[in-house]
C-alpha cells in the first residue's frame, strides 16, 4: 500500500509505523524463512489500524536453527527518535530445557510454545503502573500480540510442532532511549516496543499525554497523595532552587494543564499543585487549559483586561497589549504603585475558580505563578499551606 497522509494545522504530514509493527513484520519475515525454507525480502503485514504495508526486510541471517533479520522503522512526518531505527527478530527453534525459563511473554497451545524476549535496546520494566510485568522486555501488550499472532501462524501454516524463541533486539536504540522518558518511567536499557494501532500518527499528542498518566499513576502507587505539576523545566527549576522542593514528587505535564488534571482525578491523585511561569498559567485566567502558542494566547489581553478593571488608564492599557513578554507587560503595571499587586490579585481569583471548575472536586488543587525575574507573582488560597506539607513529606 502506498504512503498514508493526514491534514494538520494546515499541513499535509504523512503517517509512519511504530517500532510494534516493526517487531511484528520482522517476526512474520523470521517465521517464514525459518519454517518455510525460503529467503524472505518483503512482507506484507496489516496493522491494527487496518492500515495494510509493504515492508523491506533488511540484514537476514539465516542459520540451521534461527534466522535473523530487521525492519526499519518510519516514523513517517513525525518527529519521533526512534526514526530510522532497525528493530530485529530472531527466532530461534530450542528444545523445551534450551528456551528461556524467565523475564518471558508466552503464547501456546497443544502443538507449539512461543516464548518472547527482550534483546539489546529494548528495555527492561523496572516500575510498576506499566502494561508489562517488572522484570520483563517492554513490549507493550499489542505489539506482543501482532509478533505472536505473525509466528502462530505460520507455525500453523507449516505445521511446526515444538518451542521457538523470538527475541526482539533494537541494537541503535541503547543511546537513544537516553533522549526519552523511559528511565523517568521505569524502563532501563532500551526503548519500549510500542504502538496500539500499528501506526505513527504524525505530531500526535497521544504519546506525551500518556506519559504524563504514566507517571501520575506511579505517583500514585508509591505513595504520593499530593503531586506536583510544572509544564516545563522553568517550573522544574524554580521547584528545586527557589523552593527547595525535589523532583521525585513532580510529573512535567507540558501545556496540557486541563487533560493533566482530568488524568489525575481518574488516577486517584488527592491533590495537585502547580507551579509554573507566568508566560504559561496567566493563560488560566481565562480558562485556556492547553497552554501551547498554538492553540490560544492571550496573555497581554488577561494583563491588559485586570489592568482596566483595577483603574489603569486607556494608554497603559494599550501599552500592555504592545507587548511581548510577560515581563513587560508586568514592567508596564508597576509605573503605577500596587497596580501589579491588585492585577496579580484579581487574575489568581480567576485562576483559583478555573481550576476548582476543571477538577469539579475531584482533588484538592492549588497553584503558584512565578516568573524568573520577578520570583513568586501570586498563589491560589491554599497553596502555601499545601506547599508546607510537600516540604515536611520530602
Amino acid at each position: 500500500m502506498g504512503d498514508s497522509y493526514i491534514y494538520k494545522n494546515q499541513k499535509k504530514l504523512r503517517w509512519g509505523y511504530t517500532t510494534g509493527t516493526c517487531a511484528a513484520a520482522a517476526s512474520l519475515a523470521a517465521a517464514v524463512m525459518l519454517l518455510g525454507g525460503r529467503r524472505t525480502e518483503q512482507v506484507a503485514i496489516t496493522t491494527p489500524k487496518g492500515i495494510g504495508l509493504d515492508l523491506e526486510v533488511e540484514d537476514i541471517s539465516m542459520g540451521q536453527a534461527f534466522v535473523s533479520c530487521g525492519v526499519r522503522k518510519d516514523a513517517g512526518d513525525d518527529p519521533d527518535v526512534t526514526d530510522g531505527l532497525t528493530v530485529y527478530s530472531r527466532i530461534t527453534v530450542c528444545g523445551e530445557r534450551d528456551i528461556c525459563k524467565s523475564g518471558f511473554y508466552e503464547y501456546k497451545n497443544d502443538q507449539f510454545c512461543l516464548r518472547l524476549v527482550g534483546g539489546v535496546g529494548v528495555g527492561t520494566v523496572t516500575k510498576d503502573g506499566l502494561s508489562c510485568e517488572v522484570g520483563k522486555a517492554a513490549i507493550n501488550p499489542v505489539p506482543r500480540q501482532m509478533i505472536f499472532r505473525q509466528v502462530a501462524d505460520q507455525c500453523m501454516e507449516y505445521g511446526f510442532k515444538g518451542f521457538l524463541q523470538i527475541e526482539i533486539s533494537v541494537p541503535g536504540a541503547v543511546e537513544v532511549a537516553k533522549r526519552t522518558f523511559n528511565s523517568k518511567l521505569g524502563i532501563q536499557g532500551g526503548i519500549s516496543i510500542l504502538g496500539t494501532s500499528g501506526m505513527v500518527e504524525p505530531m500526535s499528542e497521544s504519546a506525551l499525554l500518556e506519559t504524563i498518566r504514566l507517571e501520575l499513576r506511579q505517583k500514585v502507587l508509591a505513595g504520593y497523595e499530593r503531586v506536583i505539576i510544572a509544564p516545563g523545566n522553568y517550573g522544574e527549576a524554580f521547584l528545586e532552587h527557589s523552593l527547595g522542593i525535589g523532583l521525585d514528587q513532580a510529573v512535567k505535564c507540558s501545556n496540557f494543564i486541563g487533560s493533566t488534571i482530568d488524568m489525575a482525578v481518574e488516577e486517584g491523585v488527592k491533590a495537585l499543585f502547580l507551579v509554573g511561569h507566568g508566560g504559561k498559567l496567566l493563560k488560566l485566567a481565562a480558562g485556556i487549559m492547553n497552554t501551547h502558542s498554538s492553540v490560544a494566547d492571550g496573555r497581554m489581553e488577561i494583563l491588559a483586561a485586570y489592568g482596566a478593571a483595577c483603574g489603569a488608564g486607556c494608554s497603559l492599557v494599550n501599552l500592555i497589549l504592545d507587548a511581548i513578554t510577560v515581563d513587560e507587560g508586568l514592567r508596564l503595571l508597576e509605573t503605577r504603585e500596587g497596580l501589579r499587586e491588585q492585577v496579580m490579585e484579581r487574575i489568581m481569583e480567576r485562576i483559583t475558580e478555573h481550576l476548582k471548575q476543571r477538577a469539579a472536586g475531584r482533588l484538592d488543587i492549588q497553584a503558584l505563578v512565578f516568573t524568573n525575574e520577578r520570583g513568586i507573582l501570586g498563589m491560589t488560597p491554599g497553596a502555601s499551606g499545601m506547599l508546607a506539607r510537600l516540604k515536611a513529606n520530602q
